[in-house]
Formats: structure tokens, sequence, C-alpha cells
């Protein structure tokens, strides 16, 4: 297995190298060992997906860690956490999470400027970049290069206004974070505005983009880092559903037609490649 100092100096490389990179979104040790032997060079945890499979919407911090630590553990893979806001709104205590991450095996992680708090979702603009210098100071302290995310949360939150997040944006990229993330911008043309405004790396989430861009065309727009965030949980549960609701409603199993190989499976989890399909 590769020592933390390895998998962080390989996800460092992988944003420095030309092109993009995708990064998907397993949500247990299980699919984290499909996409590593898929062929996937890093993986980013999705708060949505561990909360899905817990049966609700949202979940702790403690949580989160914990998932963190099956995730990294599962694959040779460097693992980048997403810790939402930290779980906290302190600086300091939110910059807590970045070392729980680090404890966890992650060797990336993020913090967001959203408040989880519905009445008031984003965090005062000198306070979410407070909260992101922590961060920064605590991924600083640490014996390895931690990958440090900021994100911009205005568009998932009814704050449809661009410059502001562009704004954000540029404040975190100057306290010090490595990758700038906004979800929520869409098209090809928001993209490009987006990332000529920035210097350092940009992730897009593709659950929240339009689904007929391409790798080839993010690449071309600058973007390095390209994620799913929940989509492949939903994904997932969607084929739950259609498969219990053949069962209630039809009576019927056709579903099973369309099940993983389990030798495929079995290899997958055994440390093997999972053949190419096509």
């Amino acid at each position: 297995m590769r020592s933390q100092m390895e998998k962080a100096e390989l996800f460092r490389a992988l944003h420095a190298r030309p092109g993009a990179f995708i990064i998907p979104n397993p949500w247990d040790a299980g699919t984290a060992k499909l996409l590593a032997a898929t062929g996937f060079e890093a993986l980013a945890t999705t708060s949505l997906g561990l909360a899905l499979t817990l049966g609700g919407t949202s979940v702790s911090r403690d949580a989160i860690i914990e998932n963190c630590r099956l995730i990294s553990a599962a694959t040779d893979l460097p693992v980048s956490a997403d810790l939402e806001n930290c779980g906290a709104d302190d600086p300091k205590l939110a910059a807590e999470a970045i070392r729980l991450a680090a404890g966890a095996g992650a060797v990336g992680g993020s913090i967001e400027d959203s408040t989880g708090d519905p009445r008031q979702p984003i965090y005062d603009f000198t306070l979410a970049v407070e909260r992101v210098q922590a961060a920064v100071e605590a991924a600083r302290a640490l014996p390895f290069p931690f990958t440090l995310t900021a994100r911009a949360e205005n568009l998932l939150h009814g704050r449809n206004d661009l410059d502001d997040t562009i704004r954000r944006l540029q404040a975190f990229e100057a306290v010090g974070a490595d990758v700038l993330y906004a979800p929520g911008v869409r098209d090809l043309a928001t993209i490009k505005t987006v990332v000529s405004a920035l210097n350092k790396p940009f992730n897009l989430v593709m659950g929240f983009a339009d689904p007929t861009l391409t790798v080839e065309q993010l690449s071309e727009a600058g973007v390095k880092r390209i994620s799913v965030g929940g989509a492949m949980s939903r994904f997932a549960l969607a084929a739950f559903l259609q498969c219990a609701r053949e069962m209630k409603d039809k009576g019927s199993f056709t579903y099973v037609r369309g099940m993983a190989p389990i030798g495929e499976l079995r290899e997958a989890f055994s440390g093997g490649q999972v053949a190419n399909s096509e």
C-alpha cells in the first residue's frame, strides 16, 4: 500500500499535469473498491451519498470522518474528503476537521461557505474567508501536502450572484486554498467565466452541470478536476427503486438480468481490475 505521503504527492501531481481528471465519489468501501478497480486515479467522498446510505439527508462530522477512514483504507488511491462546513461556524473549530480528515487517511478535503442553516444559508463574506484561512493553516501544519479545496455555495442556495461567487473564490485563493469549487455552475460559458477569473485549479461537479458536457470540453475550458457528488449514489438508488417497484407493482423480477456479474464483483473486491464490458 502507498504511504499517506505518496498518496498526497500523487494527488498533487494530478492537479499539476495537463488536462482534466475525473474524481468520482464513492459512498462506502465497496463502491470505492469498484471505482479503483475500474481504473480511476483518485476518489472523493460524498456527504450526501453517505447520508442517503444512513437513511437521512444530513450527516454528522463524526460520521463523515469515519466514512472517510473506511474509504481511505479500502484502496490505494488518494482520497479527498467532503467535509461540508467542517461541522462548526468558528474558523478554528472548523479547521479541526482538516486534522481529523488527515488522521482518517485523507490527503485532501473541502470546506464550504454554506452554514447549514436554511434561514441564513451562506456565511458572511469575511467569516467565510477567515474559515478558509484557518483551514489552510491547519492543512499546512500537517506532515504531508494536504490539498485543500474551498467551496462557494451561493448557486446551490438561491443566491444566483455569479460576481459574488467569483469574489469569494478569488478571496479563498488569496488566503491559500489549493483548489476552488462552485457547485451549481452549469453551462460551458459560465464555467469559462469562472475558470478564467482564477489561477488555482477548479473543480466542477457534474451533478449540477449540463450532463452533455464531456471531459474534453471541460478540459479545454480550463477545468482541472471533475467530480459527481452524490449523483452516482442517487442513480444507484433510482435503480434500487426500479427493482422494488417492479416486484411490488408487477410481481416480476426481470431486473435480475441486469445484475452485476458476481465474478466481476469478486475480482474487484479482491483487488483485481474490472474488465472493459465493450
